[in-house]
């Protein structure tokens, strides 16, 4: 079977994953350097994007233009204080856009450009579909992307957005926590049966610059989330700023320099604080920093114990301690049915976490997933389950929704005005069903019951609209239906009116009216819920009255007007068309550096070859040599002069001008060579069917099934070749090698091939 489309994606704030699952297993595939992980990175030049590992190694060259960071900043405004922080760490300008969004801007094909956090997102995106596609030699689209736990219906749509412009299908955004346990979950054959108590693991992980905690209930072929907790604003990026501020201090002391006033110096040293930090890891005695050239050709170096690292970082370290804290809380487990601890991310290697871990725990930190791996390979699988193309072992999820859920609207007469509908780790996708009595168009506002890492628990508005009253002007009975879906967000996805067609018997009032009574008003909490998919049709009442006379209720689907996060569809269209454009200019800009590059290649290897010890030397008059090594050279002047800025159909004529020259000599060799051998060849051919012929005619029993006649076509084919061969030879001893021989290789192949 070909290679299916079925990818899952570790979109990280430093760097991303992209796992397959093929031939049986998963498969993290790497890109084009060779690399597993791609950075997160995407900058820009005058003539073209440069995405992932090569955008990564211009962030100290083309600082303003390069863009990393950005995950932080999906569904974000310029205001929020969260952007504001940020803002201070990042090289590169952030602005508003008319419309309110937030924009980064940065100086692309020689002007000044304003994308926005999605785009910049998708540009990433389509890089790693642009990996996953030469990896598996076929197109992909379908996929599950990752997404941090504690990310809310703003940051989940946009990520959603940025997919959309890429041109990706999620399949579902899947939380991190969930992916790893996945990944755990799946290849244990020894997990309990469905009557025995779960087996319970909690996993923690630390990466660049967040932090989640989550606990997880596995049976044989299903998982459970329990709980989690997150500090979104601690990871590997906190500690290396608290030691950068360290050494800043310390070198202006020791120095005079200031690396924070020079963003240059200052990307250095955090990315030499991030080695000692990693060295830190595995080695407690003092360790030196040394940087050469560091500011005003200054020389500095410095030195650190992992003891130090530890006091410098004490306070983040007890906020570790407080998100372990709580997700043992929350998760309502007792130290003794938590079966072990799995840790992954790469900041969730630092000693001191692991000791606050096993003091949190009672357990070792145990390390049976790849660190980096786990949530890219946890996405995987999960494309391959919900893929219809692939076949994956039966393996049941149950996700968690991570903050608390509630509605408000406008109460009337017997309602109160608002209800938790999703408490905090209600499962997910989940819909719920809730009963109005509305006389016209009614509006129902969703917001997050509690605090969120986004500044605005706002959810979104929804209108339910052609509400009209009953035909005795009472209010209709409207069933909406408020959903969370398999990529977490929170909305209200169906409204229908219940319509009474005829009047009912009297008898039947009262039964209907009981049955109303019988159903709990959403101000008691819903009455109804159900996994999907939710039937809106009819409820306990309307089956009782459709008993006692038929076609006496119908229901009327009412349109819902919603206001939410994220892009409309003409947005969305508008930004596929420009990420559409701009892959087509990088192909371009690709293609024009491709035949600048094969013309610069064939002057060089040409005048290396004709040069006096060059193999292509003795094949050339030496006024002809003389005459192209000059075009050459000049050739190679023009490239970097004139040349230097071309179409791809300016070089590619210049190399073919260059080639109707150097391709002959080229040739005069390769056949010299080649010659030389298909004659010795053909001698020996020769002289074999020469033998035979001979020990045929002596008599030799072994030749008794050739007839006479074959054996005299033999013996005149020697006798005419070998006469053909040596006129050529004798010809060829005539003509120099700067001149093309007569005679060709192939002329020799062809008569061994005919007459022999």
């Amino acid at each position: 079977m070909a290679a299916m489309s079925v990818i899952g994606i570790d979109f990280g704030n430093e760097s991303c994953y992209v796992a397959v699952a093929r031939a049986g297993g998963i498969e993290t595939i790497a890109n084009d350097y060779s690399l597993r992980a791609t950075p997160s990175c995407v900058a820009f030049s005058g003539r073209n994007r440069i995405l992932g590992v090569a955008a990564k190694s211009q962030t100290v060259t083309n600082m303003k233009n390069t863009i990393h960071g950005f995950k932080r900043l999906l569904g974000r405004k310029l205001n929020d204080p969260h952007v504001q922080k940020e803002a201070k760490l990042l090289p590169y300008q952030l602005c508003q856009k008319p419309d309110g969004s937030l924009g980064i801007k940065v100086n692309y094909l020689d002007e000044e450009h304003v994308f926005t956090p999605e785009q910049i997102t998708a540009m990433l995106l389509t890089k790693l579909k642009e990996i996953s596609e030469q990896a598996l030699k076929t197109k992909v689209n379908d996929c599950v992307i990752s997404v941090p736990s504690y990310f809310t219906n703003a940051e989940r749509k946009a990520l959603l957005d940025a997919a959309q412009i890429a041109g990706l299908n999620v399949l579902k955004l899947m939380n991190e926590t969930t992916a790893t346990a996945l990944a755990y979950g799946i290849y244990k054959q020894d997990l309990p049966n469905a009557e025995e108590k779960p087996r319970n693991v909690v996993f923690v992980d630390c990466g660049h610059s967040s932090l989640q905690v989550s606990a997880c209930a596995f049976h044989k072929g299903k998982l459970k989330m329990l709980a989690s907790a997150s500090d979104p604003n601690l990871g590997g990026r906190d500690i290396d700023a608290i030691l950068a501020e360290h050494f800043s201090n310390d070198f202006q002391t020791r120095y005079r320099l200031d690396p924070r006033t020079n963003p240059r110096a200052y990307l250095r040293l955090l990315t030499e604080v991030e080695k000692l930090k990693k060295q830190m890891s595995a080695n407690s005695t003092r360790l030196p920093m040394n940087i050469e050239c560091f500011m005003n050709d200054k020389d500095v170096h410095g030195d650190m114990k992992r003891v130090d690292m530890e006091g410098l970082c004490a306070h983040l370290f007890m906020r570790v301690e407080q998100t372990l804290k709580k997700c043992l809380e929350d998760s309502k487990l007792r130290l003794d049915e938590i079966y072990s601890v799995e840790i992954v991310g790469g900041s969730s290697r630092i000693p001191a976490i692991k000791q606050l871990i096993e003091s949190v725990f009672k357990k070792g930190a145990s390390t049976t997933l790849n660190q980096d791996e786990a949530v890219a390979r946890g996405c995987a699988l999960q494309c391959a389950m919900l893929s219809p193309a692939v076949r994956v072992r039966e393996f049941n999820v149950t996700d968690i929704q991570n903050y608390p859920v509630k509605l408000v609207w406008d109460p009337s007469a017997k309602e109160d005005g608002e209800m938790e509908v999703f408490p905090q780790f209600h499962q997910m996708p989940f819909s719920k069903i809730l009963t109005f009595y509305r006389k016209e168009n009614f509006e129902l506002v969703a917001y997050y019951n509690c605090a969120t890492p986004y500044p605005d628990p706002y959810i979104g508005r929804f209108i339910v609209k052609d509400v009209r009253p009953t035909a005795e002007g009472e209010c209709s009975k409207i069933k909406v239906k408020v959903r969370i879906n398999i990529h977490g967000i929170a909305s209200v996805v169906a409204a229908a009116m219940i319509e009474k067609k005829e009047a009912i018997e009297e008898n039947n009032v009262d039964q209907a009216q009981n049955n109303e009574k019988e159903e709990s008003q959403p101000a008691n909490n819903q009455q109804q819920s159900n996994q999907e998919p939710m039937d809106m049709k009819e409820d306990e009442e309307d089956k009782k009255d459709v008993k006692k006379k038929k076609q006496l209720t119908k229901t009327v689907d009412l349109p819902i007007e919603g206001m939410t996060h994220g892009y409309s569809q003409v947005q969305l269209n508008d930004y596929y068309e420009m990420e559409c454009k701009m892959i087509a200019n990088d192909r371009q800009e690709k293609e024009r550096a491709d035949a600048r590059n094969a013309l610069e290649e064939y002057v060089y290897e040409l005048r290396g070859k004709l040069s006096s010890d060059g193999e292509l030397h003795p094949f050339v008059l030496p006024a002809d040599r003389e005459k192209f090594v000059n075009e050459l050279d000049s050739m190679e002047t023009w490239l970097y002069e004139e040349g230097e800025d071309c179409t791809r159909q300016v070089y590619f004529e210049r190399l073919t001008t260059l080639k109707n020259v150097g391709e002959p000599i080229k040739n005069r060799k390769i056949e010299f060579e080649s010659r030389a051998v298909a004659m010795e060849e053909l001698a020996h051919t020769l002289q074999l069917s020469s033998k035979v012929v001979d020990q045929y005619k002596a008599g030799d029993e072994k030749y008794n099934h050739i007839l006479a006649t074959d054996a005299a076509k033999v013996e005149e084919a020697v006798k005419n070749v070998g006469r053909w061969l040596d006129e050529k030879r004798e010809l060829l001893h005539t003509i120099p090698r700067t001149q093309d021989a007569p005679v060709t290789t192939a002329q020799i192949l062809t008569e061994k091939k005919v007459h022999m």
